[in-house]
């Protein structure tokens, strides 16, 4: 079974993870992207149509295919995070992280007393650790935050620098929106590149991974050659509007033919 453990090890190795984004509230979506390759996928609580139920059995699809299974939680409150490891998330990525105090707090909701504020009640992260201890499944699990808005790029180094965090990921829309610019992925203006610059570099001198979300896996590559560790290449939704988009402009006769009869 795919837990957090592997992916430590192939960061201490220098090896990118490459992984997948799940908005649509069915296991099935998972299976069928867990190709050859990819290491990872995100369960999206925060903007996903995804309920607390439906994530627990997308995770044991995740575990069933060979997946590490992680989850965007809907915001950075104490009990949300501990419920979505409580249920067998070896990992969150937790959104809207502007300064050291709140990368603190999901740091300490990730971890058990005394060095964090985990209460005790793993109902189903025992099964998936095969451990009851605190020590393994606390410290085991990993703590992501996001880094998307122009206060939190400023506060970069203090929170890189806090206690237990394991990676910071950006979330480049978002951030982009915080820069004045427009909202999408695979950003290329050059005030972008240089904030997802400065995060990483942030990331390397405190030593902990780089995670980026992309809309394609060449984004995805010149990431991964650029020392980020945790990249997103794809997400299902995304791929379902991208796929039928492109078999309907075929079948209209093309892209220009498809916009005169009013399909968007």
């Amino acid at each position: 079974m795919s837990t957090a453990a592997s992916l430590r090890s192939k960061w201490k190795d220098g090896t990118p993870v490459f992984g997948l984004w799940a908005a649509l509230p069915t296991p099935f979506s998972i299976e069928l992207m867990a190709y050859p390759g990819v290491g990872y996928v995100c369960v999206d609580q925060q903007h996903g149509v995804i309920d607390y139920a439906m994530a627990v059995d997308m995770f044991r699809a995740a575990e069933g295919r060979g997946l590490v299974p992680f989850t965007r939680v809907p915001a950075n409150e104490t009990w949300m995070i501990s419920k979505a490891l409580d249920a067998g998330a070896q990992g969150v990525i937790v959104p809207l992280v502007n300064t050291r105090a709140e990368a603190a707090a999901a740091v300490a909701a990730c971890r058990y007393p005394p060095t964090g504020v985990r209460s005790y009640g793993p109902i189903r992260a025992t099964v998936i650790s095969a451990a009851r201890d605190m020590e393994t499944l606390g410290d085991s699990v990993l703590c992501f935050i996001m880094v998307e808005t122009r206060e939190a790029l400023e506060n970069i180094e203090e929170i890189a620098s806090t206690p237990g965090l394991d990676g910071i990921y950006i979330g480049p829309a978002d951030l982009a929106i915080g820069l004045g610019l427009p909202p999408d992925l695979d950003k290329t203006e050059l005030e972008h590149v240089a904030a997802v610059e400065r995060i990483r570099d942030a990331c390397k001198r405190n030593n902990i991974v780089a995670g980026i979300q992309c809309a394609t896996g060449k984004f995805g590559r010149d990431y991964a050659e650029r020392g980020f560790g945790l990249v997103t290449i794809a997400k299902d939704s995304a791929i379902l509007q991208a796929g039928v988009r492109k078999e309907i402009q075929v079948a209209n006769g093309g892209a220009d033919k498809v916009a005169k009869i009013g399909y968007t």
